[in-house]
């Protein structure tokens, strides 16, 4: 999967939730707005996790989680753009 196809599926998975929502969010504009800043916030958690295990003595990069560190950071640029 690309980094805009990951980028766009964390976004859409946080707007269904937002859109399916009995709230005042029914909104597409809104809830997509909401949606991109949740997948922020999201990716941010796994950069932040992923710097801690890169920096890690024990750190086996054979053993890498499914995105690298730079995937995910492409994948938070490709939530900015949309």
């Amino acid at each position: 999967m690309t980094p805009k196809n990951k980028a766009q599926e964390l976004v859409n998975s946080y707007r269904i939730i937002l859109m399916n929502e009995d709230t005042e969010c029914g909104n597409e504009i809104l809830c997509t707005s909401i949606a991109k800043q949740c997948a922020l916030i999201a990716v941010d958690q796994v950069i932040e996790m992923l710097n801690v295990v890169c920096e890690s003595k024990s750190y086996d990069p054979f053993e890498a989680p499914m995105y690298d560190l730079k995937e995910w950071k492409q994948i938070k640029e490709e939530i900015e753009k949309l």
